[in-house]
């Protein structure tokens, strides 16, 4: 077994992979940018080397740096965890002509799968079901039309060496074919320098499930179940299970057994995940194999009891698989959300910034009735940076059933509490209560069938409003019985709270009676009672305990007179009056908000790299302004409107906030 390794990666992966090597009694090094000089992975390793800048290409998937900081710290082995180097074929073989071991497959089964049009022939060749199509390479649009309607429409044009959506069109008939053969080209060639592209069926209603495989250099290959990874937004998951409610034991089983077909085809040692595209009919075709770890295998772990890390290291220290496909048992529901720095109410834009608070909520150790993880890169304090991937945190949670993982989910939602910057929790709430998802039917269209508008707080409605009201009216009264005790008051004549107010909810009052009992308050609302027992503290983000016996779990935080509530992914801002103050609240104006018509507002935090326009010019409506960059995205600012510059007001190489102003216009 290695003494030293490696982990040539960041963030909540590289966290996970020295959890692992620590109790397994194996030291470990991390390699970190400039910009991630205080971050935890560095924090928690036994030694850190810095190899450079922030930008990725000049650290993070610079591999003479990598190979320097393991020939400077005697590291044995390098884990790659995923995204950067983990499937780089180059990079496995420097490491193993320097004489350290890549805690991941061997080069040639990387370099056969990280083709799409070899391993669709291989796959072919290893008898596994594989999409009809075309896999020769395509050269010109009328030979592709011609193809794709041999096929028959609807056909799926992809790039070869395509990846997250980047190069790839869903053609109905011949003119989206034609316009969809040349964008797949270009696109491709731009994303990853090379234009090659094939043709095959687009299966319609169609679900990812994914099948986790495990091999070592003894030839021995198992399956490890499946993972449903269908509810995804732009081709990237968003929320992933084991096991998948769609597929029956026979499926599941012919699934398992063609993914370890094709591990067997390529001699393939460590871990992996075929990755299957299922119809309706429960057809199922090979789509491709990620060479590496996956960032949902979690839940793989949880319903099989198997360190997936763990069984990476062992496979490449050389020793055998310590289990059979026959002991490879099933236990329970998992389910994963990943909790990224991105604003759902602005079409997903990333979040920069300071975490201000960071609580993820309490885990649960397995052995209880309900599990709950939370795999993590960052702490409270920490910055969330412009220059790698958004993923703050990933939220698994293990229970019996699928019904007992969703609601657990939900509750632990409601307990991450996260401040500074915006998070994707609302929008992970609405789809755990989304009667499509819930009821286990649905497949990769579902978001944008649901969402086709984007986002809005509109979609996600509280179920029972009147808790908001009950909680606000509860807290503020707590907030009065404090202010009953400010010393000095003259005797006889001290503050005395009452027990009547009005909670508004925008424009709509709502009385409410609120009387303080031992451990809590009484609260009457619409002519029902609620009795609400909390030991809550000022200052605590979560208001936790009963309302009538059934247990509570919400967020809780004021703002200036106003009570923010989290609950299921709702925010509601209420405030609470007394009945007087609120006859008074009708009679004040409304104040318009000011008028940023005449400005380009930044949309997101982002570095300004590029100004397309000059004081003075005229602009066109489509025409491009400016362009920020966040977190690997790089966002065009175009005008909506004809107009004339009138001021710049942010130089390029800028830091912007959210909503600072880039541009005036006349």
């Amino acid at each position: 077994m290695f003494k030293k390794i490696l982990i040539a990666n960041r963030g909540e992966i590289a966290c996970r992979v020295i959890k692992t090597a620590r109790r397994m009694g194996i030291a470990t090094v991390a390699v970190f940018s400039e910009a991630d000089r205080l971050a935890r992975h560095v924090d928690l390793a036994d030694e850190a080397i810095c190899i450079g800048p922030p930008p990725s290409k000049e650290s993070y998937l610079s591999i003479d740096k990598i190979l320097a900081a393991c020939q400077q710290t005697g590291a044995e082995a390098v884990h790659p965890g995923y995204g950067f180097l983990s499937e780089n074929a180059e990079f496995c073989r420097r490491l193993e002509a320097a004489g350290i071991a890549f805690i991941g497959p061997k080069t040639h089964a990387m370099e056969a799968m990280g083709d799409k049009i070899a391993s669709k022939r291989l796959a072919q060749a290893a008898k596994v079901s594989t999409i009809p199509g075309y896999t020769d390479v395509i050269e010109e649009v009328e030979q592709a039309v011609q193809i794709a309607t041999g096929i028959g429409y609807p056909v799926m044009i992809k790039a070869s060496a395509g990846g997250g959506g980047k190069g790839l069109r869903v053609a109905r008939n011949e003119k989206e074919a034609r316009e969809g053969f040349q964008a797949c080209r270009n696109e491709a060639k731009n994303s990853f320098g090379d234009d090659r592209v094939f043709i095959e069926k687009f299966i319609e209603e169609p679900r990812h499930i994914e099948i986790q495989v495990l091999g070592d250099a003894h030839g021995n290959l198992v399956y490890l179940w499946e993972r449903e990874c269908s509810l995804q937004r732009r081709h990237q998951k968003v929320i992933e299970e084991a096991p998948s409610s769609f597929l029956d034991e026979q499926t599941r089983r012919a699934m398992g057994e063609q993914a370890v077909a094709l591990a067997r085809a390529v001699q393939y040692q460590s871990a992996g995940t075929v990755e299957f595209v299922v119809g309706a009919d429960r057809s199922f075709y090979f789509l491709e194999m990620n060479t590496r770890l996956q960032v949902e295998h979690p839940v793989t772990e949880l319903i099989t009891g198997l360190d997936l890390v763990e069984q990476m290291i062992r496979v490449a220290a050389g020793e055998k698989l310590a289990f059979t496909q026959a002991d490879i048992k099933r236990s329970g529901w998992a389910m994963e959300c990943r909790i990224n720095a991105e604003d759902p109410f602005r079409n997903f834009l990333p979040s920069t910034g300071r975490l201000i608070k960071y609580q993820p909520p309490a885990e649960q150790p397995p052995g209880l009735a309900t599990e709950v993880r939370v795999d993590t890169g960052v702490f409270e304090g920490g910055e969330i940076s412009m220059y790698y991937d958004p993923m703050i945190a990933k939220l698994i949670v293990h229970a019996a059933n699928r019904d007992g993982a969703i609601a657990r989910m939900r509750d632990a939602l409601n307990a991450f509490v996260i401040r500074g910057v915006s998070s994707n929790i609302a929008f992970q709430a609405a789809l755990l209560q989304n009667p499509r998802f819930i009821s286990g039917n649905f497949n990769t269209g579902l978001i944008a069938e649901e969402y086709p508008q984007g986002f809005n707080a509109a979609d996600l409605p509280h179920q029972d409003p009147a808790l908001l009201i009950v909680v606000a009216a509860a807290v503020h009264r707590r907030y009065l019985e404090r202010n009953a005790t400010i010393s000095g008051q003259m005797p006889g004549h001290g503050y005395v709270p009452g027990d009547d107010f009005v909670v508004l909810v925008g424009e709509l009052q709502h009385p409410v009676t609120a009387r303080p009992i031992a451990g809590g308050f009484d609260v009457t609302y619409g002519g029902v009672d609620y009795r609400v027992l909390t030991p809550w503290e000022f200052g605590q983000s979560l208001y936790q305990g009963t309302i009538n016996g059934q247990p509570l779990c919400m967020q809780v935080e004021r703002i200036g007179l106003r009570y923010r509530l989290f609950h299921f992914g709702t925010q509601a801002d209420l405030m609470v009056l007394s009945a007087g103050a609120a006859e008074l609240a009708k009679l004040m104006p409304k104040k318009a908000p000011p008028d940023l018509s005449k400005f380009l507002l930044s949309p997101m935090p982002g570095l300004l790299t590029e100004l397309a326009v000059a004081p003075g010019q005229a602009v066109k409506a489509g025409e491009k302004l400016a362009v920020i960059e966040a977190m690997k995205m790089e966002n065009t600012l175009k005008a909506d409107q004809d107009c004339v510059v009138d001021k710049i007001l942010a130089k390029p190489g800028e830091s912007l906030a959210v909503d600072q102003a880039i541009i005036a216009f006349k």
